[in-house]
């Protein structure tokens, strides 16, 4: 496949490998003869690539992404392909300053204060006049697979907590755009900068609380200096909701969540983030 995308976009490529921690597409990282590093990207699924397209042109201009210089719309054999450019630098890490924490809120609420378009859109769903039920929605498609994985009584105790915490949530803040996995690996930091942020196959337009929960786990949990920082650099775009209001019911579905994830996509392959889920499940349960 990958070697038909190179073909499609006519490049002389040098060497390349596949790129880590993309869980919704296959990701190559290309060094070209003319000595350019360029992006090759195949999402899994054709709506995951007319959500990513369409993300790459409502956000041109207004949010630092990779430049698209080029896309292949697929056949029957392939849902479609990207040609990216680099950003340079490498992931966020816990390690990063609070000055890469503040910029990390200001682009993150640059994301938020996009609204829907007034054209019609074929692969981002506008689920905000819906959220409650939503997230309903995926949380009951996944409990289909964590019923596989849970003993019964921590399958029975996290439905009952879901209806319980979901009570509580307050009104929802949107319609903004969403990423949906706003999550380190996906926030390019280059010297001691973000240079922006990558991968749209989940986004949504929806209600901003959903967006903050894996970024917390995987980064501000870590620095209460950083999650200070971040939250000043978001409220210089946008007022920012109560995340303490929030937070516990989006940490509690992305567990449960993902622990579905991982029995969909295998467990002996994903048995890390399965115990990492599994044990904040038990925490927040317990």
């Amino acid at each position: 496949m990958i070697q038909r995308v190179i073909q499609q976009f006519g490049l002389t490529v040098l060497s390349m490998h596949e790129v880590e921690d993309s869980h919704s597409s296959t990701v190559y990282k290309c060094r070209l003869l003319g000595g350019e590093t360029v992006f090759l990207k195949i999402p899994y699924t054709k709506l995951k690539y007319q959500r990513e397209l369409e993300a790459y042109k409502i956000l041109k201009n207004r949010v630092r992404v990779p430049r698209l210089l080029n896309v292949w719309s697929g056949d029957d054999d392939c849902p479609g392909a990207f040609l990216l450019s680099e950003l340079k630098g490498k992931p966020l890490s816990y390690q990063d300053s609070p000055t890469v924490a503040f910029q990390v809120g200001v682009l993150h609420a640059e994301i938020h204060q996009i609204q829907p378009p007034s054209t019609r859109l074929v692969g981002i769903q506008n689920e905000y006049t819906d959220w409650s039920n939503f997230i309903k929605r995926q949380f009951y498609s996944f409990a289909v697979d964590v019923k596989e994985v849970l003993d019964k009584s921590l399958y029975r105790k996290s439905l009952d907590k879901f209806e319980e915490m979901k009570l509580s949530l307050p009104p929802s803040d949107g319609p903004s755009f969403v990423h949906m996995d706003f999550r380190p690996a996906n926030i390019i930091v280059y010297e001691n900068k973000v240079s922006g942020v990558i991968d749209f196959e989940s986004v949504r337009f929806g209600s901003t609380e959903v967006d903050f929960t894996k970024l917390y786990r995987d980064f501000l949990s870590f620095d209460a200096t950083l999650y200070q920082s971040y939250q000043e650099g978001y409220r210089m775009i946008r007022p920012l909701i109560d995340l303490e209001a929030v937070l516990p019911f989006y940490q509690f579905t992305d567990a449960f969540n993902s622990i579905g994830w991982c029995k969909r996509r295998g467990l002996e392959k994903n048995a890390l983030f399965l115990q990492q889920n599994l044990a904040i499940l038990n925490k927040i349960l317990t």
